[in-house]
């Protein structure tokens, strides 16, 4: 046995010369140390050989196995040394060259919008709170008054989830979210995603982003007045000088209520399809906050007083970047969004 193994030996090194090729090498591994190669048949029959010969032989076959891998080993970095320097002496490459232009990254429009919004309320008082997606009845609709044949709460309308969930229609749920945790005098903001069933259009998309915002302090400290004079200066400060007008509507969570309008910033007033030709775009729906919405959050009506307002983001950044189309945002497509500085830039 010990000859055999001996032969095994000076075969496989004759062969791994230095000269020996990857084709050769591949052979003697699988000839010698394969699943039926040389040296594992040989362990496999040691069971059949005497009990004091079978330390020996397997002792012996270990040793040769060492010997054969480590020399594969080194023939196989070898040729791979001279497969890189074969390469690298074939190919080509003009160091003077430029090397390639990497495009940079944008931020989005819309979170640039997003962004300086937050800044210029951040800079009026505001706090920023950030509240969830996925709601229940009384966050979304019960505790901002909604009665219970309102229209949003049909399927027609509200993405409705298993267990009583669904999808927040609006970030007014940020206002019972928060009062529910902290008590006035309160200035906060509360920006995130809204979903609806809405066909995506010029103006509307089934997912789209929402700031809501709210202010409460004792009864009479908080009138319309302010709310008039915050969303002015907001207005302002945000599309630069313009008209702005509060028209009287109606909402479940505000009495009185009101929409704000700017001048449309597309025609000038003229008239276009995205101010339906009246001259005006609505930016914003706000009003006084309605006494059940405090009562829902165990505030007395008595004795605090609020308002708040809501905005959608993408139909506010329409006018602000001087877009007609709202599905403009949400295609993605690289010659839209490369038209748009860096946030480092700003949009204003």
């Amino acid at each position: 046995m010990k000859e055999q193994l001996e032969g095994i030996r000076r075969r496989a090194l004759a062969e791994l010369s230095d000269h020996a090729t990857a084709e050769a090498i591949e052979a003697v591994r699988v000839r010698v140390l394969g699943r039926s190669g040389e040296l594992t048949e040989i362990m496999r029959g040691l069971r059949d050989l005497a009990p004091a010969e079978r330390p020996l032989v397997g002792k012996l076959v270990n040793e040769i196995k060492s010997e054969v891998e480590s020399r594969i080993a080194a023939l196989q970095t070898n040729l791979r040394g001279r497969e890189l320097e074969r390469s690298l002496g074939e190919a080509k490459l003009d160091v003077t060259l430029p090397g390639m232009k990497i495009p940079r990254g944008r931020i989005h429009p819309v979170t640039q919008v997003i962004e300086e919004m937050l800044d210029i309320l951040g800079e009026m008082g505001f706090e920023v709170e950030y509240t969830q997606d996925v709601e229940d009845d009384f966050h979304n609709f019960a505790a901002l008054n909604f009665a219970p044949d309102h229209p949003a709460r049909d399927t027609q309308d509200t993405f409705f989830l298993p267990g009583g969930l669904l999808l927040r229609t609006h970030t007014s749920n940020g206002q019972i979210r928060v009062l529910e945790r902290r008590r006035p005098p309160l200035a906060v903001v509360c920006p995130g995603g809204c979903y609806r069933r809405d066909d995506p259009s010029v103006r509307a998309s089934p997912a789209f982003n929402q700031i809501e915002g709210f202010m409460i302090d004792r009864h009479g400290r908080i009138t319309m007045s302010h709310l008039k004079g915050v969303l002015t200066e907001f207005a302002n400060s945000f599309y630069g000088e313009t008209p702005v007008r509060f028209r009287s509507s109606f909402f479940p969570f505000t009495e009185p209520s009101a929409e704000l309008d700017i001048h449309c910033l597309l025609c000038a007033g003229a008239g276009c399809p995205v101010c339906k030709h009246s001259g005006w775009t609505e930016v914003l729906g706000c009003g006084m906050i309605h006494p059940n919405v405090l009562r829902a959050v165990k505030l007395d009506p008595a004795e605090y007083q609020g308002f708040a307002f809501g905005m959608g983001v993408e139909r506010t950044a329409l006018m602000k970047l001087g877009i007609d189309d709202m599905r403009l945002f949400f295609e993605n497509d690289l010659r839209f969004l490369a038209q748009f500085p860096s946030v480092n830039g700003g949009v204003r």
